[in-house]
Order: C-alpha cells, then structure tokens, then sequence
C-alpha cells in the first residue's frame, strides 16, 4: 500500500515536470527564460523545453487601455510571460499643451511601434507602453511649444515626422522601432474656433466677391470685344457696300457714256453734209433742259437771262437740216 502511493507520487509528480517543461510559443511571439533568476536564452515560436523550478519565464508589466461602450476608457496592467514581436498601435489620450504663441490646445496622438530586441524591452525599462506614452507627450509638448497656432493646425506632417525621428531615437536602447506617428485631434479652445470660423467665412466671402468681380470683369470684355467685331463687321460691310455702289454708278455712267457717245456719233453721221451737228446738239439739250424745268406740280415761270434769237437760231437751224435731209 505504501509503494503504490509513492509510485503514484511519482507518476504524478512526473507527469507534472513533463507539462511544465513543455512551452509551445505562438508564431511572432518569444519568451525570455531566466536560469536562477538570470537570463539564459529567448525562446522563439514553436515546440520548446525548459527546467522547471531552474528555468523560468520573465514576467512583465504591460499597460493596457480598454474602452468602454459608452466611448469612456481606462488603463490597468497586467502580467505577461510573452512579448508580442508584432507592430502595436497605441491610442494615448488627449492632453492640453501650449502653443508658442500662448494657446493652449487639446492634442492626442496615435503611435505604431515594434518591438525588435526582446531582451532590451524587458531588462531596459520597467513598462515599455507607459514610457513611450510619456517619452511621446513629453516630446509633443516641446514641439508643439516652438510653433503658433497656425502652423500647429497645418503642419501635422511635419509635426509627425519630427516626433517619430525623436521617439525612434530614444526608444531604440528600449529595443523599440517607431514606425509612424499620426496626430489625431488639434481642438483649440471655443473662442479660438469661433474667431476661426469667422475668419474662415470672411475669407470664402473674400474669394467669393474676387471670383465674381473677375466674372463681370471678363463678360465686360467679352461683351466690348464683341461689340468691336461687330462694330468693325458692320464698317466692312458698309466700306463693301459703298465700293459696290461706287463702282455701279462708275460702270453705269461709263455705259451711259458709251450709249450717248453712240448716239451723238449716228447724230452726226445723219446730218453730216447737211447743217452744223454741234448746234444741232446744244439746241436739243436747251429744250431737254427746259421741258424739265416746267414739268411737276408746281410749275413756275423763271427768267433766264438768255437770248432768245438764239434758241430761235437753233430751232431754225433745226428745221434747215430736216429740210435738207428729205431732200
């Protein structure tokens, strides 16, 4: 009776040993093991032994944020045997900090790290997560102390870029690479946003009034352009025209000319040999000219200081060539 407990003593005692010596590490995880309170090895991921009560894993604080459902969050710490070689996000919560310019602002900031050395994130710093947060507020204040409202508001790239350079910088002894830093939320104080939302409007009211000016600016020109083009069309068109009309009456007269020059050269072959052709010719233009001047409604006698032996010579004169002619 005795031997069967103490075998089943053993047996179980043995069974025990087996289980804690045996560690199956997850994929992108490690432990550190520590032989008689001393580092001895890391244990990468897979199927691993130990010495139970010789070999122990190292314990760590790690500080973790939950949030609430009601958008409220909290921090506590826990005990970890393992460490995470995976990139980690951290949401710090808002702090106030003061501009160079004398605002104080409320700014909150998101970091991605990684772990890289496991040995140093342990036996380097006490809590990992609570440095970094306060190494990364520490470090936004002094930024965001050397620069005015203004460029806090618009230069979140730089911003980001120059706190990740520092953060990677003193974190690297911690075994830690800070991959990016994003800012979240700048939320001046209330009469900051009110001043700014008036700026704003007055600036949009601004381009607003230079927009439409430019408008009315180029339909005037537009329009005076069009009026020019129309204005110049119109003066070419009427130039054509009176070219037109011109050189009408030039060609008309030229065959009004021609016509009569054709008349008075058969006048002057009829009646050639047989009177005078040129008083012929002033005698028809007298009568021509006075049956126009007595045509119309209003006739009225007119004096004419002219000799009316004359026109009576020319008229008989007239009358001889007719004579001669039927002769």
């Amino acid at each position: 009776m005795g031997i069967s407990l103490f075998l089943l003593i053993v047996i179980i005692f043995a069974v025990i040993f087996c289980l804690k010596s045996i560690k199956i590490v997850q994929q992108a995880e490690v432990m550190i093991i520590e032989r008689l309170g001393k580092f001895d090895r890391i244990l990468e991921s897979g199927f691993q032994f130990i010495i139970p009560l010789i070999d122990i894993p190292r314990s760590i604080n790690w500080k973790q944020t939950q949030t609430l459902p009601d958008g409220r969050s909290y921090s506590y710490y826990s005990a970890k045997d393992r460490i995470d070689l995976r990139e980690s996000v951290y949401d710090f919560p808002r702090q106030n900090v003061i501009t160079k310019d004398n605002v104080s602002i409320g700014i909150n900031a998101l970091i991605y790290f990684q772990i890289v050395n496991p040995k140093s994130a342990v036996y380097e710093i006490q809590n990992l997560p609570e440095a970094i947060e306060k190494l990364t507020q520490t470090t936004l204040r002094n930024i965001i102390g050397e620069l005015d409202l203004d460029e806090v508001l618009v230069s979140r790239d730089t911003i980001n870029h120059k706190l990740r350079n520092i953060l990677d910088e003193a974190s690297n002894k911690w075994g830690v690479k800070v991959n990016r830093v994003e800012l979240q939320d700048v939320i001046p104080p209330a009469d900051i946003q009110n001043s700014m939302e008036k700026q704003m409007k007055a600036e949009r009211d601004r381009r607003a009034a230079i927009l439409e000016a430019e408008g009315l600016k180029k339909a005037a020109i537009l329009e005076a352009e069009g009026e020019k083009e129309a204005a110049i069309n119109r003066a070419e068109g009427e130039r054509q025209a009176a070219v037109l009309r011109a050189t009408g009456s030039a060609d008309a007269r030229i065959l009004e000319a021609e016509a009569e020059k054709k008349a008075i050269q058969l006048i002057v072959d009829a009646i050639e040999g047989h009177g005078q052709p040129d008083k012929y010719l002033i005698a028809v233009r007298y009568l021509d000219t006075l049956r126009e001047m007595v045509s119309g409604q209003n006739n009225k006698v007119i004096y004419m200081p002219y000799e009316a032996t004359g026109v009576l010579s020319s008229v008989d004169g007239i009358k001889q060539m007719l004579d001669a002619k039927k002769q």
